[in-house]
């Protein structure tokens, strides 16, 4: 498999993983969570290339102590979860420049890890890809049921006899798998708009939430896929390319979203009428 056919099919998974991941961050509102984990991952990734160790491992191992600052934060009285992911979103960045700035004989640019670079992706990336997206569809299909329960209903869920710490674990674990993996493709920056553009243009245009399951992994492969070979037309980066596919088909959903109203609201109010006309007709 030659370097751009292997650059789209790890595409096509991020795109997928990101989306099918993207709808429990959209729906669970952990949008600005993930977003600040991205960003806070980055000086893993440039810890690792200074120690000359692999790039994901370096990023997941910086999110296990960014998710424990996390919680001990947002458990602080008069804080919480938003406080916590601004904090940790600025200060994880900043920790990244300066570790940059400390090592400037470092063979790999910093830009490399703000928006990636899915050309140089290499097998092992794309197997790990592979493996965190089975591992998220078989968490879907056999714990949709009470992770859905406990994002609607949390109290009924509690009181159901659940506890809601494991599946807020699991949440947590799928979307920092989801934003290692996407570094070395999409980078720190744009990862976050894999997730959510993708998963929030599902919303727009699904009817249930089994819908909105499938059709946002599919929006995150098209965005992938089209990202790719429009920055291979273009002669531009594929990160940013990406990206803003995966913006553009949210803005798509959107504009359809909005045609689709003001379609039916005639509609339905030509339907409320007829009942009044055929009551008129009969007095």
């Amino acid at each position: 498999m030659g370097y751009f056919e292997q650059a789209l099919l790890a595409a096509v998974l991020i795109g997928a993983l990101s989306g099918l991941v993207g709808t429990l961050v959209v729906l669970r509102q952990r949008t600005f969570f993930a977003q600040a984990l991205t960003h806070a991952t980055f000086p893993g990734a440039v810890g690792a290339a200074i120690l000359g160790v692999s790039i994901p491992l370096g990023a997941a191992i910086a999110s296990i102590f960014i998710v424990g600052i996390m919680t001990m934060i947002g458990r602080v009285n008069r804080q919480g979860n938003q406080v916590a992911s601004g904090i940790l979103l600025t200060a994880g960045f900043a920790l990244g420049v300066l570790l940059q700035g400390l090592n400037p004989s470092l063979p790999v640019k910093v830009d490399s890890y703000l928006v990636g670079s899915i050309l140089t992706v290499t097998a092992s990336d794309v197997t790990l890809v592979a493996i965190v997206l089975a591992f998220a569809v078989l968490a879907i299909v056999f714990l949709g049921k009470q992770i859905m329960f406990s994002t609607f209903d949390v109290n009924g869920y509690r009181a159901a006899g659940y506890r809601e710490w494991p599946i807020e674990l699991l949440t947590l674990l799928l979307t920092t798998a989801t934003v290692v993996t996407a570094m070395p493709a999409v980078g720190a920056i744009l990862a976050i708009a894999l997730i959510a553009a993708p998963a929030a243009a599902a919303r727009l245009v699904s009817r249930t939430t089994t819908q909105m399951f499938v059709i946002a992994p599919v929006l995150g492969a098209v965005s992938g896929l089209a990202g790719v070979l429009l920055s291979r037309s273009l002669d531009v980066a594929a990160g940013p390319t990406i990206a803003l596919t995966a913006t553009g088909l949210f803005m798509l959903a959107l504009v359809l979203q909005r045609l689709a109203g003001t379609v039916r609201a005639p509609r339905e109010a030509d339907a409320r009428r007829a009942p009044r006309r055929s009551l008129r007709l009969k007095a």
